[in-house]
């Protein structure tokens, strides 16, 4: 017997420890991820390697677990999201486990980069998912929270990483971080399956080929509405440059003269700012004071401008102000990004979009790092590597302008498909939602 259909979202009750492990999986996952700069620096030692080819590494990681997720979302779909869950946290957990010596840099790109990032696919887009059904009117809330994971873990992880490479040695100090990142799995088993009235007016019709089957299953309907592929464009021009201080911020320091721990503390800084940045993001949503389109537009112009500044980071405190106002600006951008997505596909959809969207931004961040890598290697410095990540920022925020309706207060619903209630591409309001509802 499956579960009881309810009306609409709980906002709330059980949600709130779907939350929790999303708090948990994306702290385990990107705090991971935006810590791993201190491992960066000894694989350049270690491998002898250029920047570029080393960057390889997160960069494979980052782009295979965007690139997957419609398989996750797919199999969620199909089996539920808690067995799909637990078996990418096994998978994650795994591909961390540092190989036996010595091992060729192709054999962390295939360890790291396709086992871990795969295993991240099938956690986190499910996950997402599952959470922005359990809420409405408090999405945006619920959603940074659980998204201030990775803040919270990076203000740890970044130190944490440095004493366990010390100690240890980056092989030992690999075998930790993957002990722990096999909790991913506990993080699985609360995500309880969660049935709505919506889905009922969304079941698809009978498909008769398995042509219309995979259609039906990964949504690719989706890819006929201009809103949901703006934004997804938007996406991968900002993972161009979104992700690369994570990478080279920590050996962009190193190369300033700044020490280890000096380097390793400005990660853990942006994550402690970061935390900050996605809580007043879902507090300003949760007063309803700006549209969320508009005010991701903005937060994410304006995190391009200081990537553009990092390079006059001449002195420590000067550097260390710059990454502040990066990580809390910065921060604000994922949620905001996924409760955009919910206005612009509707809830009913948002599984097959949030595997979509990953799919599409996945260019973007298997191009950033590595981009960043060789105009270091080209420049000799990181003051271009971090010009462009900036530059395309700025470019993604500009291109949600032409989001249709964007001036206006109502989204656009997603393309008409078998039991949808809404034809293509009416308007819809979400009525006492936002503080302009009724005005033209």
């Amino acid at each position: 017997m499956g579960p009881p259909v309810l009306a609409a979202a709980p906002d709330g009750g059980w949600g709130w420890l779907v939350a929790l492990a999303v708090f948990l999986e994306a702290g385990l996952i990107f705090g991971v991820i935006r810590s791993f700069g201190v491992f960066f620096v000894e694989f350049l030692g270690h491998f002898g390697e250029l920047a570029g080819r080393v960057s390889w590494v997160t960069s494979i990681t980052i782009a295979i677990l965007l690139f997957a997720s419609p398989v996750g979302t797919a199999l969620s779909t199909q089996y539920g999201a808690r067995p799909v869950v637990m078996a990418g946290g096994f998978l994650s957990g795994l591909g961390l486990a540092p190989p036996p010596p010595p091992p060729p840099l192709t054999h962390l790109y295939l360890s790291i980069g396709l086992l871990s990032g795969f295993g991240g696919a099938l956690v986190f887009a499910p996950s997402v998912a599952t959470l922005a059904r359990y809420f409405k009117r408090r999405r945006a809330l619920a959603t940074a929270v659980a998204f201030s994971g990775p803040g919270l873990c990076s203000l740890a992880f970044s130190p944490l990483f440095q004493f366990l490479v010390d100690s240890y040695g980056w092989r030992g100090g690999l075998m930790i971080v993957a002990g722990m990142t096999f909790h991913l799995m506990a993080c699985g088993a609360l995500l309880r399956p969660l049935a709505l009235t919506e889905d009922l007016a969304l079941a698809p019709a009978p498909q008769r080929s398995w042509l219309a089957k995979l259609s039906s299953l990964f949504g690719l309907a989706l890819l006929s509405s201009r809103p949901f592929l703006t934004f997804a464009v938007s996406g991968l021009l900002m993972n161009l440059g979104y992700l690369v201080p994570f990478a080279h911020l920590v050996p962009h320091a190193r190369e300033m003269g700044f020490d280890e721990y000096q380097a390793a503390c400005l990660m853990s800084m942006t994550g402690a700012t970061d935390l900050c940045g996605r809580l007043v993001a879902g507090w300003l949503d949760a007063r309803r004071a700006f549209r969320l389109l508009h005010t991701l537009t903005l937060w994410t112009l304006l995190t391009g401008v200081t990537l553009l500044l990092v390079p006059f980071g001449h002195t420590y405190p000067t550097l260390m102000a710059i990454d502040l106002c990066y990580g809390f600006l910065a921060g604000a951008v994922v949620p905001l990004k996924f409760s955009c997505l919910v206005e612009i596909v509707g809830t009913g959809r948002i599984l097959e979009a949030t595997g979509l969207v990953h799919l599409l931004e996945s260019f973007g961040a298997l191009a950033g790092p590595p981009l960043s890598g060789f105009l270091r290697d080209v420049t000799g410095s990181y003051t271009v590597s971090f010009i462009a990540s900036g530059t395309f920022l700025i470019v993604g925020g500009l291109v949600l302008f032409t989001v249709p309706n964007f001036c206006s207060c109502s989204t656009t619903s997603p393309p008409k498909q078998s039991g949808d209630p809404d034809d293509a591409g009416n308007l819809t309001r979400h009525n006492g939602d936002h503080p302009c509802d009724g005005k033209t």
